[in-house]
């Protein structure tokens, strides 16, 4: 089964695409902040990483760069899901190897679940929900 690390620091949107990822048939595991997401992506190893930009203790950037620093979750797509709009950020986080910058606001959740599935097709060979 396909799991993703969603990291998402606000607890009704967190719950929210939760319960859209599920309802697609993937695995969900939440982490409300950058070290918390480092700390469980050691314990249960996700097929994806979903990752805010905004976040306390480590903003989403940061942790992306830790990821992408260490051997053992470098090779893990990340998807940066944020409400930051900026050329600025998206530059940034797609310069330290995250797959794809979405904003959160100008995609409706499904299209969001949809998205997701496509770049897992991409990344692994395991049978990925809904595209038989």
């Amino acid at each position: 089964m396909v799991k993703i690390l969603l990291t998402e620091d606000d607890a009704l949107m967190a719950r929210m695409y939760q319960k859209i990822f599920t309802f697609e048939g993937f695995e969900v595991d939440v982490a409300s902040n950058g070290q918390e997401c480092l700390d469980k992506v050691r314990t249960n190893v996700p097929t994806i990483i979903l990752l805010d930009v905004m976040m306390p203790v480590m903003n989403g950037l940061d942790t992306l760069e830790k990821l992408k620093a260490d051997p053992a979750t470098k090779s893990i797509p990340v998807i940066m899901l944020t409400n930051l709009a900026g050329q600025q950020d998206a530059e940034a986080a797609l310069a330290k190897g995250a797959v794809k910058y979405i904003i959160k606001s100008e995609h409706e959740p499904k299209q969001i679940a949809d998205m997701v599935k496509e770049i897992v097709a991409g990344y692994t060979r395991n049978e990925v929900p809904g595209t038989k």
